[in-house]
């Protein structure tokens, strides 16, 4: 497919002259397809409303207080979380940049370099951890219904008998707000965009009422602030920084390859590098801030850390007070459940099956497999979920984003053949659908990042001295790892070992 046969528009955005073209592909459905340009209408305001919407979570909020119960005061708290999020924004507007130049999604752009079939191994990676992330978020909802009709129908629904370790009650909140995601899912894109929009200041007020409240029980901003760090500035605190930053970093690990499944949406690349520098660093810094202060402030009102907001508001008093901040927790895990865990799975299976799946249909497998992962086994264990869960997949996907960024930027300076992606025997079929520097440079980065995987005794799956000894001084570092090893490897071996010419406008 020559391409002559794709249009350049002015401001730099390339659709198929002739979509036709790949309407018989195999690798193709309508949700896979290019995205026409009238349809490509998101504007500054609902990227920014879409990051607000995603980070204002409640596993967000969990990352800063944990900084706090590790020992680390306001101000190294949020210094590690803002410079996690400033750090992974790099990342992330250099694989979105794809998404609204072509309107491709995430697993179509990485049939350019992973092959037209091989694209499936980073997608389904991706797909899986965001399964696991999903069924996470839909229980930390589910436990917010379950609380909120407690608060109402009391004992009865709280003291309920127990099935698999918890109430029937909690099991039957957990299904409801299951449902509710997957109703909203199956309104499509479109209707994700109009929910974020509303739900985004939303939570944005949840979380600064709940902060301010804590403010007026604590006596104010100064007695928080004036609150030491237990770790000091010396080797106490430097010893858990670079994992504590690498764990920032892993948070949006899995949409700093995804986010092409929303900028393919955009009206310009203006209007999704704006929004998204606009809601993203923001964004989490003030929930970082809001998060640090507040749980601070509980040291001083009630004695200890509260770092789950969740049971922060069940100690109000006044039900409706109560009633009203869960309601405003169950809106922030959707908004972020929905965009950040549903979406780009969807995009992901249905990559693998385009003739057996669309986007609605995928969505509903991902529910499927979220609840089968048995995410409350996942969140029973802090230790686990933070540190072993992050920094492990954070050092997976960093190396495919690190092969989308030298393959896009470095090696085809970001001209891409649309028809390509979707064609068997094109440009992007390489071997038999495969390109296996790809792979290699994905296995290689992976293995440094992963391979010296360690836990403290009784606190994590792997052994104290790492899985591969020689490997654990890494570990600590697995994000920038992986995404190092994964680009230089995946430069060296294309071009010394070339596949094809890049193409040239």
């Amino acid at each position: 497919m020559a391409v002559t046969e794709q249009t350049s528009h002015p401001d730099g955005r390339v659709e198929l002259t002739d979509p036709e073209v790949i309407a018989s592909s195999r690798y193709g459905n309508a949700e896979l397809a290019p995205t026409r340009i009238p349809e490509r209408k998101w504007t500054t305001y609902n990227y920014a409303a879409l990051w607000m919407g995603m980070a204002h979570n409640i596993p967000s909020y969990l990352l800063a207080a944990g900084l706090v119960a590790l020992g680390m005061n306001w101000l190294q708290a949020f210094i590690t979380i803002t410079l996690g999020n400033l750090i992974v924004l790099v990342p992330l507007l250099l694989n979105s940049h794809a998404g609204t130049k072509y309107g491709i999604p995430f697993p179509v752009f990485a049939r350019a370099f992973y092959g037209v079939r091989g694209a499936n191994f980073p997608a389904l990676l991706r797909a899986f951890i965001a399964c696991g992330w999903f069924g996470i978020q839909t229980w930390i909802g589910g436990q917010a219904i379950y609380t909120i009709v407690g608060e109402l129908a009391g004992s009865s629904w709280t003291g309920a008998s127990s099935v698999g370790g918890h109430p029937w009650t909690m099991w039957v909140s957990f299904a409801f707000f299951w449902v509710l995601q997957m109703w909203l899912i199956w309104r499509g894109i479109e209707g994700l965009r109009r929910f974020e929009n509303w739900a985004a200041p939303l939570v944005t007020a949840a979380f600064l009422a709940l902060m301010i409240a804590i403010l007026v029980k604590a006596g104010g901003l100064g007695p928080i602030l004036d609150q030491p760090s237990t770790l000091g500035w010396d080797a106490d605190f430097w010893k858990i920084f670079a994992p504590s930053l690498m764990g920032m970093i892993a948070f949006w690990a899995t949409l700093s390859l995804n986010m092409p499944d929303f900028t393919r949406f955009g009206k310009g690349q203006r209007e999704q590098v704006l929004g998204q520098i606009i809601g993203l660093p923001t964004t989490m810094s003030f929930i970082a801030l809001a998060s640090i202060i507040t749980t601070s402030g509980t040291v001083l009102v009630y004695g200890s850390a509260i770092w789950d907001p969740v049971e922060l508001t069940r100690r109000f008093e006044n039900p409706v007070v109560v009633t009203i901040g869960l309601i405003m927790a169950i809106l922030a895990t959707m908004s972020c459940n929905v965009a950040a865990n549903v979406v780009s799975p969807s995009y992901d299976f249905a990559n693998a099956l385009p003739r057996w799946l669309n986007f609605r249909t995928a969505g509903l497998l991902t529910g499927v497999i979220g609840i089968l992962i048995q995410p409350w086994r996942l969140i029973s264990d802090p230790s686990i979920y933070i540190f072993v869960w992050l920094s492990f997949y954070g050092g997976l996907l960093a190396s495919v984003a690190g092969v989308l960024i030298a393959g896009y930027w470095f090696i085809d300076r970001t001209n891409l053949a649309l028809a390509d992606l979707y064609l068997r025997g094109g440009r992007y079929w390489y071997s038999d659908g495969w390109n296996w520097r790809a792979v290699v440079a994905t296995l290689f980065g992976s293995l440094l990042a992963v391979g010296g995987a360690y836990s403290n005794p009784g606190a994590g799956p792997f052994p104290e001295g790492g899985l591969i000894p020689i490997l654990q001084p890494l570990y600590d570092y697995s994000w920038v790892v992986g995404l190092i090893a994964g680009f230089i490897t995946y430069l060296a071996l294309t071009r010394f070992v070339p596949a094809r010419r890049p193409v040239t406008s």
